[in-house]
């Protein structure tokens, strides 16, 4: 019985976690504000403890679970709503570099060291402060940073070059089988797909390993046999 009960606490726990991770939205662990981060790992605890305890029922977690979920949920709803609640649970960004000038009490303000800032804008592919204009610490703790204009690679308008938008590159066979979905997407039919694949010289789907498709560029494809 008591493995049974492990067993029932976890399933129920998986269905939790993922009802929870619904509720915080479509997010990399990487924006994820320190808020997010604390009632993700109270509700981690709140199962924890439940699951190591025979002391507490399945029905006990699963009224703790539910009360931390619609918690979380009210909150998430209010800080959509509200701007202020926004700033005062998630926080909001600090300006660390603002026209090419450094902000030391910003800096200083949110711990941030010199080095941590330099490895920070190593990762995002800038070497030297002297190409950052603008530098915004976001509440996540990552940065978004502006460059000066000359430190930019040029543009299409730039170079005054007439250049056509490109639309998504679809995949539309993966591993022999169609993507109904993606095609649907794309807005054309099987029949369309099959036609096409015909004129460029590839009736069979079995042969195929994956066929990706562009309004711009067409098909590119892989058989099995390359």
């Amino acid at each position: 019985m008591l493995y049974l009960d492990t067993v029932i606490k976890l399933v129920f726990g998986l269905g939790a976690l993922l009802v929870v991770t619904r509720l915080l939205g479509k997010k990399e662990m990487g924006q994820f504000t320190p808020f997010d981060f604390v009632y993700a790992l109270i509700l981690g605890a709140l199962l924890e403890e439940s699951l190591y305890d025979d002391k507490i029922s399945v029905f006990q977690m699963l009224f703790g679970v539910t009360v931390w979920g619609i918690l979380i949920y009210i909150v998430e709803v209010l800080v959509g709503k509200n701007d202020t609640i926004r700033t005062i649970l998630k926080g909001k960004p600090s300006v660390i570099i603002k026209n090419g000038v450094l902000d030391l009490k910003a800096m200083s303000k949110n711990h941030l060291e010199m080095e941590q800032l330099r490895t920070m804008l190593r990762q995002e592919g800038v070497f030297s402060l002297r190409e950052v204009r603008d530098l915004y610490l976001e509440p996540s703790g990552n940065i978004s940073i502006k460059k000066f204009s000359s430190g930019e690679p040029p543009t299409a308008n730039m170079l005054g070059l007439d250049v056509k938008d490109e639309g998504p590159s679809v995949l539309l066979i993966d591993e022999g089988k169609i993507k109904k979905e993606n095609l649907s997407f794309a807005g054309k039919t099987t029949d369309w797909l099959q036609n096409e694949l015909g004129k460029i010289g590839h009736p069979r789907l079995s042969e195929i390993f994956f066929a990706e498709w562009s309004e711009n560029d067409g098909f590119y494809i892989k058989t099995y046999e390359e």
